[in-house]
């Protein structure tokens, strides 16, 4: 992932929140203030792995609508290299670019074949690499190369619609991932404000005569307070990272689902512990 201005801007800002927090070491507003100013830095680097998965699959939609045009072009008994110049001019959103770049370099002079190599590495998509090595291959054998189009973009319509089927088959356990969550976090704070204050007032009985059991008994709150939320982001975390694979079978996928968990689990521990704390 390149780095952009806003990268560094969250970064910049989320050290200043993270400095400023150094003031506040021994007040409920600490762990708050570390928590969103790591929200603040991972934020900028979430949303850019969003907007890059959904450039790719737009790619791969784009790139289906490129190749059909280019069959009818081809059907019609129009050179592969000249139909693709004859189209550059439409619309392909993301892909638009790189495929007036490579009418440019066929006017140019430069050879179909290098041409198309020069297009796959720009775009940089597995789906999209394997169909231009057979458009190419194709070209270079000189086969039919129209029903070469057409077999190649029955291949990349037939892998869309199985990742469409695929996503709404598992947009269920997404749904059911999610909810185990929340029932998750809701468990924890049952145990944080109801069970585990129990047990710390039977076992703290014993420390009545001390000097200080209420500090004591203080501290232990803030540990297993501590100790709660940190359970919660790591749950958080892997449970978003297991989400993605499963939806979409990349991990890389399940960051904004851990970056989701993590701003849900990191709220609910704040807000219960302003009003559930003693």
């Amino acid at each position: 992932m390149e780095l952009k201005a806003s990268h560094f801007a969250g970064i910049i800002l989320g050290v200043i929140m993270l400095i400023a927090s150094l003031f506040l070491v021994e007040t409920g507003f600490f762990f708050f203030l570390v928590g969103l100013s790591v929200i603040v830095i991972a934020m900028p680097f979430v949303l850019s792995s969003i907007s890059e998965t959904r450039a790719e699959n737009e790619k791969e939609e784009m790139f289906l609508e490129f190749t059909r045009n280019l069959v009818e072009g081809v059907k019609t008994g129009t050179p592969i290299s000249k139909s693709i110049m004859n189209i550059k001019d439409k619309s392909y959103g993301v892909l638009s670019k790189n495929i007036k770049k490579l009418a440019n370099q066929i006017y140019m002079g430069i050879p179909l074949q290098k041409a198309l190599e020069i297009f796959s590495r720009d775009l940089n998509n597995k789906t999209i690499s394997r169909a231009i090595t057979l458009i190419g291959q194709a070209e270079k054998s000189g086969g039919d190369i129209g029903t070469i189009l057409e077999s190649v973009a029955g291949a990349v319509n037939t892998s869309e619609k199985l990742k469409k089927e695929r996503k709404a088959v598992i947009s269920g356990l997404v749904m059911q991932g999610y909810i185990i969550f929340f029932v998750f976090i809701l468990i924890v704070i049952i145990l944080q404000f109801q069970i585990v204050p129990m047990v710390l007032g039977i076992s703290n009985l014993g420390v009545l005569g001390s000097s200080s059991p209420t500090q004591s008994i203080s501290t232990s709150q803030l540990q297993i307070s501590n100790a709660f939320l940190y359970l919660l982001l790591i749950q958080g975390f892997f449970s978003g990272l297991t989400i993605g694979k499963l939806a979409e079978k990349n991990f890389k996928a399940g960051i904004k689902h851990s970056f989701i968990f993590m701003i849900i689990a990191f709220l609910s521990s704040s807000i219960s512990n302003f009003f559930l704390g003693a």
